[in-house]
């Protein structure tokens, strides 16, 4: 379990009392010192002082500092210590008891919690050998589920159970954030009920973290922000009338982000969304953002939206009809009342035509990303992006995980142009270029460094996406990698090198965490 603890910012303090400055050196008191005539320790020390020596202390050395005695452990998680508490689970059984201490201490008290469950212990298939997963069924019939897997989602079921049971009374809450990362085990089949039935045959389980969930919000008395991406099943619609008008009319930041939910459910509704006037930035499925949502945002009564995070997913897209999505003028609408506000887009595995129709001329978008793993974009898409967003455009990440014997597909094929040079050149305000699964000449990534210098901060190729032209091959004086590297690194005034492994960009590997973690400081960067 990766924690991260932390206390509010605040002025650098001054030194620390004498007995505070020899307890944090580990000096302690000398052995015939006294106070009023009595000998004392470290463990005689009033909590209070306790307390204020560990306020001078980072998160770490604060832990270190609660093993000298009892009395120091107690005072460890005064709740003026630890506003703040982020967490990183791996999906395992051993961390339930740690999470349970943890979540017992703080979970009454915090007021920003942040919970993340890991995703990196997921088998990469669902028969893997030696996980003692049967062998594949044959034709027509439904392959069985590894033994690892259901076990997995059986201790995500508790570990999620154990962080909402820990702040259900906490009326101290401000923000509320929950990643599960459930994408991961989609990505070798879907979870449907079935599936979720051999876990938790009655329901209960499911039913009781809905429940927990909707207590936490009934119970809430400060929150400003609630998020929860891709956890399963945690949201329902009826999750948000647990909140009451004060809370739903002071906060701030809404994040509904889950494709797992039955049929066209949505999460939120136009008229669910009126009680949220002071919403500064907000996160939903694309195909839930409709165009009468657009002109609620867009009314006078409420305040300018900010930030605003859409995910766009195939599954959706395929539940869900995009007939009712915002057309320009809602776009137009909105960005009058909103001037300030920038989009930010994540697009899994959508059809080219389906994006043509999804990118309108008024969005002020900001940021892009594609990710595919059965459909590729096409340079139609990418030219359209640069010609309607050069204003606003900074991030445009383009990852393609089709396996094709033929080789990675060429944007620029049958164009005079590239588009991702002319996405370079009209987008004047981009900062950050990852691509990996296209083919990207040689000579283009020089002209995209070139093109954007040193204002582009982030330029992320992968060593396989690159090719050459048969004439810098043939050129037996050059070497044609070296030149690559040397020329890029001199257009963008720094040095550079191409990914050489894929697995060490999280962007490309962990897809949907990379866009909720862009989401937050996105939202958070108003």
């Amino acid at each position: 379990m990766l924690l991260f603890l932390s206390q509010e910012p605040q002025a650098r303090p001054g030194p620390p009392p004498p007995v505070a400055a020899a307890a944090t050196a580990g000096l302690g008191p000398a052995p015939g010192m006294s106070v009023c005539g009595e000998a004392v320790g470290a463990g005689s020390l009033p909590s209070e002082l306790v307390v204020h020596i560990f306020s001078f202390l980072a998160g770490p050395d604060r832990l270190r500092a609660s093993a000298a005695c009892s009395h120091w452990r107690e005072c460890l998680f005064y709740p003026a210590l630890w506003p703040r508490l982020r967490l990183s689970l791996r999906v395992s059984p051993a961390e339930r008891p740690r999470l349970e201490f943890l979540m017992r201490k703080c979970g009454w008290f915090v007021r920003e919690l942040r919970v993340q469950f890991a995703a990196d212990n997921y088998p990469s298939g669902g028969a893997a050998a030696g996980e003692g997963a049967a062998v594949a069924a044959g034709d027509g019939e439904a392959a069985p589920l590894c033994p690892r897997w259901l076990e997995l989602l059986r201790t995500y079921l508790e570990l999620v159970l154990c962080v909402l049971s820990s702040v259900r009374n906490n009326r101290n809450l401000q923000k509320l954030s929950l990643f599960g990362d459930i994408s991961i085990l989609q990505q070798h089949g879907s979870i449907s009920n079935t599936y979720l039935g051999k876990v938790d045959p009655d329901g209960k389980k499911i039913k009781q973290i809905q429940q927990l969930f909707e207590e936490i919000l009934g119970n809430s008395r400060q929150l400003k922000w609630l998020s929860c991406g891709f956890m399963l099943q945690i949201v329902t619609p009826t999750s948000l009338s647990s909140l009451s008008n004060p809370i739903a009319n002071t906060m701030e930041h809404l994040s509904l982000l889950d494709n797992h939910i039955p049929g066209n459910t949505t999460l939120i509704t136009a008229v669910e969304l009126e009680r949220f006037v002071n919403l500064r930035s907000l996160a939903l499925d694309f195909c839930d953002f409709t165009a009468e949502m657009a002109r609620v945002l867009a009314d006078s009564n409420h305040v300018p939206l900010h930030r605003l995070s859409l995910l766009v997913h195939s599954v959706s897209i395929m539940h869900k009809s995009l007939d009712s999505m915002p057309e320009d003028e809602n776009w137009k609408a909105l960005t009058r009342n909103s001037t300030n506000l920038r989009v930010y887009i994540m697009a899994f595995d959508v059809k080219s035509d389906d994006m043509l129709r999804i990118l309108k001329p008024s969005i002020p978008l900001e940021r892009i990303h594609f990710d595919s793993y059965v459909t590729c974009v096409s340079g139609a898409v990418v030219d359209l992006i640069s010609r309607q967003y050069d204003k606003f455009l900074t991030h445009f990440i383009l990852m393609n995980d089709v396996i094709d014997m033929s080789g990675f597909p060429d944007l620029s094929d049958n164009r005079n142009e590239d588009p991702l040079v002319l996405l370079a050149w009209r987008c004047t305000r981009l900062s950050l270029l990852a691509v990996h699964g296209y083919t990207v000449w040689a000579h283009n990534l020089i002209a995209i460094a070139r093109l954007r210098g040193s204002d582009l901060k982030v330029l992320e190729v992968t060593e396989e996406s690159i090719d050459f032209d048969q004439g810098e091959l043939a050129d037996q004086d050059v070497d044609p990698v070296h030149n690559l590297i040397e020329q890029v690194s001199l257009g963008l005034g720094r040095p550079w090198h191409a990914v050489m492994d894929i697995e060490l960009l999280s962007v490309f590997t962990e897809p949907t965490r990379h866009f909720y973690r862009e989401m937050q400081s996105f939202s958070e960067g108003i």
